[in-house]
């Protein structure tokens, strides 16, 4: 079975209800901006490389009616760049496509209202398809990493269904997988949210790929039983230093990581380094409703009344880091340096 977290078919974007997995294969049809703003700040549609792909769409969307007078019709792109950037905070894809679509269209500017507006849904669709080539890249770049009989640990949900294709992470597992004897996983449950258990462990399974589910507390057992050989996982925003934002746990695992001398690896496309912000001090940690730390399966686990800190990501260190694997290539320390070669 093809998992696809999103599918364009020329009026409307088609996203697969993630928080329905892996139970129910629910199509959510995107009809409007607004359609794919709810998507997105609702995790109907969640991953960085993914939800990039669908704010172009709903770039496209929130502009296809706009009139021919070209004052208004920027007004209405610009207006609606800043409400897609608004659906979720940390994720510098979102902004990074929005930005790109607008770019487009002054590029553009001289050119009849029609004009622009087909060439803002190219590149959407360029976009969409750049995604799954940078991913397979990322697949074959950090594969190289691994050898036979190696067990890689992640977290999260990094394969298809927060990409367009292949995914970021899961891309390194599948890869290796497919390339090396006796490759097994272990995937992080990811709590509080479950992308390990609901997503991953679903995208595993279906690949035929060998592995284990854990919860997330159990990661640093298995590391001190010498039962993981390298972890690799996401990211949501790499700063220019090599500090990374991904899903809270994250950070816990690098840590453990160190301890027990295991390599810790991200992977992600180049879109996802912020190369305007230094560290990763800088950058914005989503904070997500209370109920889903208080609630489980939609019944609640904790006592009423009860402070909750729900951030949906935390920051790892560069010094945490042995390796940053991207589109272009495995980026080592320092990151300051590499990074700034590589966007050259």
């Amino acid at each position: 079975m093809e998992i696809r977290s999103l599918r364009f078919d020329g009026e409307i974007l088609h996203v697969l209800d993630q928080r329905r997995l892996p139970f129910e294969f629910i199509d959510v049809p995107c009809k409007t901006i607004q359609d794919v703003w709810e998507a997105i700040n609702k995790m109907k549609i969640r991953g960085a490389p993914a939800i990039g792909v669908a704010a172009a769409y709903g770039m496209y969307l929130g502009i296809k009616d706009s009139f021919d007078d070209k004052e208004v019709f920027f007004k209405e792109l610009k207006d609606a760049k800043k409400y897609l950037d608004s659906a979720r905070p940390t994720a510098v894809n979102l902004k990074w496509a929005t930005s790109r679509i607008l770019n487009k269209a002054k590029e553009l500017k001289e050119r009849p209202v029609n004009e622009i507006k087909k060439a803002i849904l190219n590149e959407a669709i360029a976009m969409e398809k750049e995604d799954a080539d940078r991913n397979y890249k990322i697949g074959e770049f950090g594969s190289a990493l691994f050898k036979d009989g190696d067990t890689i640990m992640t977290i999260c949900n990094t394969g298809a269904l927060a990409t367009v294709a292949y995914g970021t992470a899961f891309s390194v597992i599948r890869r290796s997988f497919e390339k090396y004897k006796d490759v097994k996983a272990i995937a992080l449950e990811t709590r509080p949210y479950l992308q390990g258990a609901r997503l991953t462990a679903l995208e595993l399974k279906e690949a035929g790929i060998p592995f284990h589910l854990i919860t997330d507390n159990m990661s640093g057992f298995i590391m001190s039983k010498g039962l993981v050989n390298g972890i690799v996982v996401g990211a949501d925003r790499i700063a220019s230093n090599g500090d990374t934002a991904n899903k809270i746990g994250t950070y816990t695992l690098a840590v453990l990581a160190m301890y027990h001398k295991i390599p810790f690896y991200v992977a992600a496309p180049i879109s996802t380094i912020d190369p305007e912000i230094e560290s990763g001090a800088e950058i914005p940690i989503e904070e997500r409703n209370p109920d889903e730390v208080t609630h489980c399966g939609g019944k609640r686990i904790a006592p009423e009344g009860i402070a909750v800190y729900n951030p949906a990501f935390d920051v790892t260190p560069n010094r945490l880091i042995d390796a940053i694997i991207t589109d272009k290539g495995v980026l080592r320390k320092p990151f300051k340096e590499s990074i700034k070669k590589i966007l050259k």
